[in-house]
């Protein structure tokens, strides 16, 4: 039998999602979309170029969950997007109904499934699909730190001008403004980039990576990043739907792990066919950890405002 992996939300992210999921012959896709025609659009439209792409997964569009039925996997990226000049924490209100409505009706079509999230804000979105799903805290994960890393190891890769492929990058905390990359173990074929650049140039790649995604919201003006953000969140559905246990930067709920309780926050986690496998400890400096306390308490800070709201 197929996998099967729905895509909640016919958005830019969530179009490309399935685009990068069918090209890549990892499952049969279901997009679903609260517009009527526009689910079914982009579906036709992905199913006519697979003659071109030569691959064979089926891709259907609808507005009725009931096609969702029996998913392996949900990626979740219903939700209205950045504009400029708001934050990540303006989307909190409306996006958190638009999550807890999504998770009832996926939880219901396929209570076996791994939801991957990728609605802003992250991490908050994050507690209201685990709250609602009543999932293991193992088959709800965040799209964060592989987003994060990937941008950070594409700015490496710029400023010492080498194959990004030889770059290798951490970042863990909160999907946002209060990341934390990591710059000693972040790599360039195998070398710390502490050892190839100066303070002042971490500081600054740091700096655009923390940035990354209102920088290109600013350049964008009337949306927000999606080919980047589709291509992390399918490399965590490939990881799972392969059972490869492959170690990436994810939200995950933490139960004493950094110090945290019943908080999602980004750190490397190992992900196979059961979902986050293992969550991986790692040595953090005064420094750092510091950095990470700062990071969730704003993850904490989002999640009561949550909670306030009912949400």
């Amino acid at each position: 039998m197929k996998n099967k992996v729905t895509v909640v939300g016919a958005g830019n992210v969530g179009a490309t999602v399935a685009q990068r999921i069918a090209e890549k012959e990892l499952a049969d896709v279901v997009v679903i979309d609260i517009v009527d025609g526009l689910p079914q659009g982009k579906a036709l439209d992905l199913t006519e170029a697979a003659p071109v792409e030569k691959h064979d997964a089926r891709i259907i569009g609808t507005n009725r969950y009931e096609d969702s039925a029996g998913s392996d996997i949900v990626i979740i990226t219903a939700g209205i997007p950045r504009k400029p000049g708001m934050s990540r924490d303006d989307l909190i209100s409306t996006n958190a109904g638009i999550m807890k409505n999504v998770t009832e009706q996926v939880a219901k079509q396929s209570p076996d499934a791994i939801l991957i999230i990728v609605s802003n804000p992250l991490d908050a979105m994050c507690h209201v699909a685990y709250d609602t799903s009543g999932f293991s805290k193992t088959k709800v994960v965040g799209m964060a730190g592989v987003l994060d890393s990937a941008r950070f190891r594409a700015f490496i890769a710029m400023e010492l001008n080498v194959s990004v492929e030889n770059t290798h990058a951490f970042v863990l905390g909160g999907h946002g403004d209060t990341m934390v990359p990591l710059p000693r173990y972040s790599t360039v074929a195998g070398i710390p980039i502490t050892e190839l650049l100066t303070r002042d140039r971490i500081d600054a790649l740091i700096e655009r990576t923390a940035k990354g995604g209102a920088e290109i919201v600013s350049l964008l003006k009337t949306g927000s990043a999606y080919y980047a953000p589709s291509a992390a969140a399918v490399e965590m559905a490939e990881a799972i739907l392969k059972d490869k246990k492959k170690i990436l930067p994810c939200a995950a709920y933490l139960e004493g792990e950094y110090g945290f309780n019943d908080l999602f926050i980004g750190v490397p986690v190992k992900l196979g066919t059961n979902g986050v496998e293992e969550i991986i400890e790692i040595n953090l400096t005064d420094d750092e950890k510091a950095a990470l306390q700062k990071s969730a308490t704003a993850v904490q800070e989002l999640k009561d405002k949550i909670r306030e709201l009912g949400a």
